[in-house]
């Protein structure tokens, strides 16, 4: 395959989310908090979720559930400046089909929209798939880590705001009751979102009762996509969300729902992902894409855009490794003034 190399690059965020833009949301928020919901009425959205029926989006909601190390740094995902900068490096090109993220994070991305506009720039949400995460109650480390309620995006708030879709998750623990109780929230919100045709994107693990590791052995995938699959009153708004695992292409054959590839825990080299993806699209017909956060937002020292539109070509035009990872390195530090040419 094509060879990595970061040498002595190293993205930095506040080249392209400086401090002045940044400081410039909370301004919005204590004065005109109302932005918020102007952005969200005129935003033009997608006639459908996707254009070529497969979808490369980025997730932002983990802070949201107590999940914030990348890579060493236990916190690395704690400074809201170095992760919004980069959600927006990577959600501001139009290659990028969208984002899913807790309110905070989707509200932060309507109040720079509406700066960038104000600067006379365009919207970059228009035509974004932007999906709401609903539950994250089940704090990560916590006594009532597998009680996942649903804390975030609620049903009238994804309507309010004219988002596409949501996103919740289950976490199948065999011997947990609380895992059996997170199930029941799950197809409850699922019912409800058909009532609204509102599509749902669920991801679903098998997770072990010690420190609720996920599993990843293809019979245990398997069991936990047919449970998935048949949650709520109806299956026809939607997805699931699952690892790459062994055996891949006899995991998807589980189901025929629609699937997207999620990416983990943060590598540090995306080339590992890259790899992951390039045999997950060849895995099945029902394979359409990724839902990806840690290993996209924070790839090492490298850009998270270019990595991002790595990904996108995987995706979207079934490129190689090799192809992605020349791709990833010719897109370094490209577009770095998004957001500065627009908002002073």
């Amino acid at each position: 395959m094509a060879k990595y190399a970061v040498g002595d690059y190293c993205f930095e965020v506040k080249r392209y989310f400086p401090d002045t833009i940044f400081n410039a949301i909370t301004g919005v928020r204590v004065n005109s908090p109302e932005v918020i919901l102007r952005e969200a009425e005129t935003r033009k959205r997608r006639k459908g979720l996707t254009r070529d029926g497969k979808l490369t989006i980025l997730a932002a909601d983990h802070p949201a559930r107590m999940v914030t190390r990348s890579g060493d740094d236990p916190v690395g995902m704690c400074d809201r400046q170095e992760y919004l900068g980069r959600v927006l490096r990577v959600v501001t090109h139009p290659d990028v089909d969208g984002i899913m993220a807790t309110t905070d994070v989707i509200e932060d991305l309507f109040i720079v929209n509406h700066l960038v506009k104000q600067g006379g720039g365009p919207s970059f949400l228009d035509e974004k798939v932007m999906l709401g995460s609903m539950n994250r109650g089940g704090l990560s480390g916590t006594a009532f880590e597998m009680d996942d309620t649903f804390t975030s995006f609620s049903v009238d708030s994804l309507r309010l705001l004219g988002l596409d879709a949501a996103k919740t998750m289950f976490r199948l623990e065999t011997t947990s009751a609380d895992s059996a109780k997170t199930m029941r929230y799950n197809a409850d919100i699922i019912s409800e979102l058909n009532r609204h045709e509102i599509p749902c994107f669920l991801e679903i693990l098998y997770v072990s009762s010690e420190g609720y590791k996920v599993q990843k052995t293809p019979v245990e995938m398997m069991k936990a996509i047919g449970v998935a699959s048949a949650m709520g009153d109806s299956s026809r708004n939607l997805w699931l969300k699952i690892p790459f695992c062994e055996d891949y292409a006899r995991v998807v054959r589980a189901t025929t729902l629609p699937l997207l590839m999620l990416g983990g825990e943060s590598k540090g080299d995306p080339t590992g992902t890259i790899r992951e993806f390039v045999a997950g699209m060849q895995a099945g017909a029902n394979v359409r894409g990724a839902l990806v956060g840690r290993n996209i937002l924070f790839p090492g020292k490298d850009d998270p855009l270019a990595t991002a539109l790595a990904v996108n070509r995987v995706v979207h035009a079934g490129v190689s490794t090799e192809e992605a990872v020349d791709f990833l390195m010719k897109n370094r530090d490209i577009h770095l003034d998004t957001l500065t040419r627009h908002i002073r």
